[in-house]
Parts: structure tokens; C-alpha cells; sequence
């Protein structure tokens, strides 16, 4: 098994990452106030982050097996601190672009090299129980993004907040390149073209093209919704008001974290202990999270709060999709193997996240605004339908 120490380590990394994916939509009005951005240019800043965490993911499986989890995530860490530190002294939107671009690169590692990590160490049957664990204690990251950061900000300040977030990333750098102890370096001795060839035949391999379509069409859905669109619903369609709304995503930001702790110990003891396939426990979530959908849209809108936590707690069992797919591979290549189906769903979840509004606002003028987003959770269920049914014909 692993240390405390080193499973602490690379949950900073995680933390990390999760608080960087939402700490703008605190920080927004004091960074707009002062710097005088309108609401479409700091969107800009925002969705850079993305941008760049996405495009590293396949070179990220690449480096992650050839120099080792903790020196890749330790070196990342550090161009984050000084995208963090950029951020905080930023006078104009390019320089706000440049720290936030360099913050998500640098925080791009936080699960993959985890995974990566876990991997070499753990038995692979205890494998879906550590990953659960790890994304549970990193989803605090999530929490400390809302109300903590929003006390933090009015006390010291946004650029104050963001040097501390420096201090903060860069310790947690020193931490993965100094102090973990019993880590395996490098799990491969390929050449680098080698190791890109071996990707690229990860993706177009049996299990991965299994596997990946109906864990990006379940997974990329709660990207796309649980990040933009359940707080506008909520709000424009369930009649909700603002503090109301936020409440419940606030809720659904705790289920996420007890959910993670609940596959954890269902994978402990369904899999571990009593031999259920790890794909069981998975499939079972991911059916969960699609009827939950279909929940929200047949009952009346205003009662669907209890079925959005619903689905952000069930949700997290689709993170399971990891393990089953590594299971198909050797060590050498789990970092490949995890940063492909993770490059495919943050790919995903962004064209879902886009395509959901431009479905709202064609169908919107005709049919009104509650069966336009109706009709777009019927498509995001569809394409998870279909997912279902490519996974049991293969």
C-alpha cells in the first residue's frame, strides 16, 4: 500500500486543481472591478484555464511514463505558482490570459499523475478504492473555491488571495519533488517517439473504444451541467431565486464529495472483498446519473432539487471508468491509458457544455423555455443511451 504522506501529497495536487477550476467565479467581480473587464473578457480569462489543462492531457500520459508521477506533477506545480503569481500581479487581460493559461498547464497533472502513482503501488484490486479516496479528498478544492475563498478575498484582497494560492502551489511542488520517499521514477525505457506510438495505439484499441464512448457521453453531461447549466435552470425554469439556487449546487458540491467516499466503499467492499468487476460498480452509477436525468425532466421543475443532488452524488461513480479501463493494460502504460480518457472527456464535456445552449436558444422561441431544456437533457440522455448500447454490443 501507500503512505499517508504520499497519498497527501499528490491529493494537494488535486485540490489544487479543483480550486484553480472555480475560484474565478468568486474572484470575478473584485478582478472585473478593478481592472475594468466586462463579463465577456473575463470569460475569456476563465475558459483558458480549460484550454490549456485539455491540451496537455495526451503529452501529460506520455511524461507521466517516462519520468515518473511526482517529478512530472512536482515540475508542473511550479509553472502554476508562477502562473498564480502572474494572475495576482496582472494590470491588463493578456497578462490575466497568460497566468491563468500558465495555472491550468501547471495544475493539468492533479489526477492523472495520481493515478499514475497509485497504479505502481497498489494492488490492482484496491485500485478503484484509493482513486475514489483521492478524488473525495481533493473535491474539497470545490468548497474551499466558494465561501472560504469569497472570506479570504475580502480580508486580503483578490491579488493577496492569488499570492497565497503561489505559496500554497509551490509548497505543494516541494512536497511531491522533495518528500516523497519509495516512488518509482520512470516505468518505461521507450523513446519518446516510442511512447507517443504507444498512445496512439491505446485509442484505437478494443477496450479503449469500448470503453470511452459511454464514459465521455456520462461524464462529459455532468461537466456540462453541473459546471454551467443546473444553476440556470434551477433559477429561469424552476422558479428558484439566486441564494435558493446556489444552495442546491452548493448541495450538489457536498454530494460530490460524500459520493466519491460511497464508491469508495462500495469498491472496497463489492470488488475487493466479494469480487464484483469493477465495470459492474461502474455501469450501475452511470445508469443511476442517466435516470436521475430522466427524473429532472418528466417531474415538475420545481421539484427536481433533491434528483440534481441525486445526480452529482451517483455521478462519482462514473470516475470509476479509470480503473476499469486500466485493467486492460499493463503499468507501464497507465498514464497513457487515463490521460487519453481523460483528454477525450474535458474535449467532451466542453462541446456538450456549448452544444446544451445552443439547443436552449433554437428551441426556446418555439416550444418555451422549460421544454427547450427539456429537449436538451433528452439529447444528452440519447447520446448516453447509445453509449449504453455500444458498450453491451462490444
Amino acid at each position: 500500500m501507500i503512505s499517508v504522506s504520499l497519498f497527501f501529497a499528490f491529493v494537494l495536487g488535486y485540490f489544487l486543481t479543483q480550486l484553480f477550476r472555480v475560484v474565478n467565479a468568486v474572484a470575478g467581480p473584485a478582478v472585473t472591478g478593478e481592472l475594468g473587464l466586462d463579463t465577456a473578457a473575463f470569460g475569456l480569462v476563465t475558459s483558458v484555464y480549460f484550454l490549456t489543462y485539455a491540451a496537455i492531457q495526451l503529452p501529460l500520459g506520455v511524461l507521466l511514463d517516462r519520468y515518473g508521477p511526482n517529478r512530472v506533477e512536482g515540475v508542473l506545480l511550479l509553472i502554476a505558482a508562477v502562473g498564480t503569481a502572474i494572475f495576482a500581479l496582472s494590470d491588463s487581460i493578456a497578462m490575466l490570459v497568460a497566468g491563468r493559461a500558465l495555472m491550468g498547464l501547471g495544475v493539468s497533472a492533479g489526477l492523472m499523475a495520481a493515478f499514475k502513482a497509485f497504479s505502481a503501488l497498489v494492488p490492482p484490486q484496491r485500485l478503484p478504492l484509493i482513486y475514489s479516496l483521492h478524488m473525495a479528498a481533493g473535491s474539497l478544492g470545490v468548497l474551499a473555491g466558494g465561501l472560504p475563498a469569497e472570506l479570504a478575498i475580502e480580508m486580503f484582497g483578490w491579488r493577496g488571495f492569488f499570492i497565497g494560492l503561489t505559496g500554497l502551489t509551490a509548497f505543494g511542488a516541494v512536497m511531491l519533488l522533495f518528500g516523497v520517499r519509495g516512488m518509482p521514477q520512470a516505468t518505461s525505457t521507450e523513446t519518446f517517439g516510442a511512447l507517443i506510438r504507444g498512445a496512439g495505439r491505446i485509442m484505437i484499441s478494443a477496450p479503449f473504444i469500448r470503453i470511452a464512448p459511454i464514459a465521455v457521453a456520462t461524464q462529459a453531461s455532468m461537466m456540462a451541467l453541473q459546471a454551467l447549466w443546473v444553476g440556470p435552470f434551477l433559477r429561469d425554469v424552476a422558479g428558484f431565486s439566486s441564494a435558493k439556487a446556489a444552495s442546491v449546487v452548493s448541495l450538489m458540491g457536498l454530494a460530490v464529495i460524500a459520493g466519491y467516499g460511497l464508491s469508495a466503499l462500495a469498491a472496497d467492499r463489492l470488488i475487493h472483498r466479494r469480487g464484483v468487476p469493477v465495470s459492474s460498480v461502474w455501469m450501475g452509477g452511470s445508469v443511476m446519473v442517466t435516470l436521475m436525468q430522466v427524473i429532472i425532466i418528466v417531474i415538475e421543475p420545481a421539484s427536481t432539487a433533491p434528483f440534481w443532488i441525486g445526480f452529482a452524488l451517483f455521478g462519482t461513480f462514473t470516475a470509476l471508468s479509470y480503473p476499469a479501463l486500466s485493467r486492460h493494460f499493463t503499468a507501464e502504460l497507465t498514464g497513457r491509458v487515463n490521460a487519453s480518457l481523460n483528454f477525450l472527456l474535458f474535449v467532451g464535456g466542453f462541446i456538450l457544455q456549448g452544444a446544451f445552449g445552443i439547443v436552449v436558444a433554437n428551441l426556446t422561441p418555439s416550444f418555451g423555455l422549460e421544454s427547450a431544456y427539456d429537449g436538451a437533457l433528452w439529447a444528452l440522455v440519447g447520446l448516453q443511451v447509445a453509449g449504453y448500447v455500444w458498450y453491451v454490443l462490444r
